[in-house]
């Protein structure tokens, strides 16, 4: 457009020389023909490049078709594979704008007005970095491998998705400008692995070996960064910073070097160290290793003998003519802490109901401050919460009598029901759900007292991962939609039970709706005793 703009200026400037008076010399017709020639040679290179353009664009708008046609037939089953969610964030924060402007220049100006006006509501920088730290969260508490996830494997998949050579790039470099080395060693790795297997990209091989070399260094491993620094120099002699590293990365590997014996500077260069066997570093939750354990199934502490403990009833009162007319189902889960689960407490017309109040309401889920009482948002609580009133709807004044009814204490003192959605590796790391003798604000502005116990309502099933798991004592229990689990976080001295420290795992594909009540202790004074020593 602009070739084609600069000629035509040019033809009206020499028009304007020589004052329209065209006809009258031959000699000035011929440098017009002349110059229609090079008007003629930059209109087709305008037309080449519009349908390059048009072409590139056409290519965008069919592969984006297909994938919007299967992602608006379920958007949840969709996004329940995280590879899709983070995708998505991708495209929308960094993807669509090249595309806005490849497409600037559009005459009709239709597609221009027409993202501008949603770009507001898009995801920004902020949103595609957590979406990629979600994914290595799912890698390691599910041990991944990068290249299965890079390809989709994950259980209970029901949509193909797969991460190119520039998504493993990226999700290196998110990595790496966190000082997280060791995901930014695996990441940049898969990414260096498609491309050596032949997968184009827009990553060039010289920045992933950039940033895989030093990353490695920073793993502790200099014979192989030496190795990867090498292999960059050699790829690309004129990068300044790769030789600056490989010079140090080799003195500081030479005085390692002298001060070792022969004997193991021998087994280290036969047995190098390959890549991907880096140790996970350690980090500020003590029961880590068990907590993820229990997410992926392992090391759960259900014996036969505990099991013969266990038994299902119907849940009845005679003083109670609901649960008289409609007994509820109940399980045990665990016999000590005693922890049960509730059938039907829900019913699928329920939970759309509620689903569909919270989601106007969802806002980044928040947790106690425990020195100041104050709500924040914190990393290990990745969801999105909303609380609902009873005048909202008559479903919530329903299930809060339900729950009063069931666990037979009152909800008057109650918090408010609590929804919350889990997204992309959304989780709730080990915590209390009561406040600890130290955390004397913790609930003070409430002026009901301590959490006395927890109701939770499962508003979906989970195809993987979302587990509800109690790394003290080894449970983990498994949403089921419609269902209920319940449990004491206080005897009945009013002393915290320290066992019931919990967690929501990391959701590894589905979404995950849940709902919440605490109750509290004030008003449960002749519902539930208190007794006579600190475990009663």
């Amino acid at each position: 457009m602009q070739l084609l703009t600069v000629t035509v200026l040019a033809i009206c400037c020499l028009c304007c020389n020589i004052q329209a008076e065209v006809f009258t010399s031959i000699s000035q017709m011929t440098d017009l023909i002349f110059t229609e020639r090079e008007l003629v040679h930059s209109l087709k290179e305008y037309i080449q490049a519009e349908e390059s353009k048009l072409a590139a664009v056409k290519s965008w708008a069919n592969r984006l078709d297909v994938l919007t046609r299967a992602s608006t037939s379920d958007p949840e089953g969709f996004l329940g594979h995280p590879v899709n969610a983070y995708k998505l964030m991708k495209r929308l924060n960094t993807e669509w704008a090249e595309l806005e402007s490849l497409v600037l220049q559009d005459p009709s100006d239709g597609f221009i007005s027409n993202i501008s006006v949603h770009r507001q509501f898009f995801p920004d920088e902020e949103d595609e970095k957590g979406a990629a730290k979600a994914l290595m969260r799912l890698q390691d508490t599910y041990h991944l491998d990068s290249e299965s996830f890079s390809k989709g494997k994950l259980p209970g998949v029901r949509f193909n998705a797969f991460l190119t050579v520039d998504d493993c790039f990226d999700m290196g470099r998110t990595a790496y400008n966190e000082n997280d080395y060791y995901h930014a060693v695996l990441w940049m790795q898969q990414a260096l692995r498609q491309m050596d297997a032949g997968e184009e990209a827009k990553a060039s091989k010289s920045d992933i070996l950039d940033y895989l070399s030093y990353s490695v260094y920073q793993m502790g491993d200099l014979p192989r960064a030496i190795e990867l620094t090498r292999r960059l120099v050699s790829i690309d002699p004129s990068h300044h910073r790769a030789r600056g590293n490989l010079r140090y990365f080799e003195q500081v590997f030479s005085q390692q070097l002298s001060n070792t014996d022969q004997t193991k500077q021998d087994s280290s260069e036969e047995k190098p160290i390959e890549l991907g066997t880096y140790n996970r570093p350690k980090d500020y939750l003590p029961e880590r290793e068990v907590y993820e354990a229990l997410c992926r199934g392992e090391g759960v502490k259900m014996t036969p003998e505990r099991r013969s403990k266990l038994f299902c009833r119907y849940r009845d009162d005679n003083r109670n003519p609901r649960l008289l007319l409609k007994p509820v189902k109940e399980e045990d889960e665990w016999d000590s802490p005693l922890i049960v689960r509730y059938l039907n407490m829900l019913s699928d017309e329920e939970i759309e109901k509620i689903k569909e109040l919270a989601k106007p309401k969802l806002a980044r889920a928040t947790v106690r401050d425990p020195k100041t009482g104050i709500l924040t948002t914190a990393n290990y609580r990745v969801s999105k919460s909303a609380w609902l009133e009873e005048d909202d709807e008559p479903v919530i004044a329903r299930v809060n009598q339900r729950i009063e009814d069931i666990t037979g204490l009152t909800v008057e003192t109650a918090e408010l029901l609590q929804v919350a959605n889990y997204g992309v590796g959304g989780q709730y790391e080990p915590h209390y759900d009561f406040s600890r003798k130290h955390e004397t604000e913790a609930f003070k502005s409430l002026g009901t007292g301590n959490r006395v116990a927890t109701f939770l309502n499962y508003m979906s099933d989970v195809e993987a991962g979302g587990a509800t798991v109690f790394p003290d004592f080894g449970a983990a229990i498994w949403p089921r939609k419609g269902t209920a689990v319940f449990w004491y976080n206080l005897f009945k001295s009013g002393e915290g039970d320290y066992r019931t420290r919990h967690a929501a795992c990391p959701v590894l594909v589905g979404s995950k709706w849940v709902s919440n009540k605490w109750l509290h202790e004030r008003g449960q004074e002749f519902r539930r005793p208190c007794g006579l020593t600190e475990v009663d």
